[in-house]
């Protein structure tokens, strides 16, 4: 799970002048980001802020214009295969083939990893999901909900170095919530760098290490692991207050 190289620790992501844009339009402007092993981070912004599509960039999905990826030192444009097998990327809930049960999309996956099975840890935390009784059913069956677990358990396999999440709270219900919370901190805590992209700013509230604000396609706030804890210390203030005003409203 550590993001080394021949024995020296790296930055799990390092995005240096990150530019894109869709159509002739900026979607990412000048994005500079670094995230060294463990750290938890928000990311968030209104709709059209740019998430999703720097998730999209860091996974190698969007090409950028201009601008660099490098994921355990490797760059997602040069070196895509090495800079793919140190990250792990929720599935689009949407996509996940019909046909196929949950068992054989992990299985899938698995192997994809080069893993001989479906990890032990894989299949707890699909029973703290409450997702085990939905492992031999087709795809096609599942709720929203049951994707959207199906999705997040293909995206943690083999938890790799980095973690692209987008949304991953979406359609869960409130136990099965809880459990990926503790789970991603606990991650966290044993050395995986998480970016998220979310509107649950309860979410960043409580358990992020830092927040960063996307606003028209441009970090417009950074919030690190002692800015946070004096929002948290102060009765007063609080993280939403905080990017509301940031985003200008």
């Amino acid at each position: 799970m550590a993001c080394t190289e021949t024995g020296l620790s790296t930055h799990a992501l390092d995005i240096r002048d990150l530019h894109l844009a869709l159509g002739g339009r900026p979607v990412l402007q000048g994005i500079d980001l670094k995230l060294p092993p463990g750290e938890f981070l928000a990311l968030a912004g209104p709709n059209g802020s740019g998430k999703s599509s720097l998730l999209r960039c860091i996974a190698g999905l969007l090409p950028a214009q201009r601008g660099t990826i490098l994921i355990c030192s490797h760059a997602i444009a040069a070196d895509t295969a090495a800079a793919r097998a140190k990250f792990g990327m929720a599935v689009d809930p949407a996509a996940l083939p019909g046909l196929l049960t949950g068992r054989e999309c992990l299985q899938l996956f698995a192997r994809t990893r080069g893993l001989g099975k479906v990890p032990a840890a894989t299949l707890a935390l699909a029973e703290a999901l409450r997702y085990s009784p939905y492992l031999d059913r087709p795809v096609e069956e599942y709720s929203l909900g049951t994707r959207q677990k199906l999705a997040v358990l293909l995206g943690l396999i083999g938890e790799p170095p980095l973690l692209l999440l987008d949304e991953p709270l979406n359609g869960l219900d409130p136990p099965s919530a809880w459990a990926l919370k503790r789970h991603l901190a606990d991650l966290a805590a044993r050395g995986t760098a998480i970016v998220l992209a979310t509107h649950a700013i309860e979410l960043a509230e409580r358990h992020v290490h830092r927040a960063v604000l996307l606003v028209d396609g441009r970090m417009r706030l950074d919030l690190d692991r002692a800015a946070l804890a004096l929002l948290r210390a102060d009765p007063e203030r609080s993280l939403e207050a905080e990017l509301v005003a940031a985003m200008g409203a």
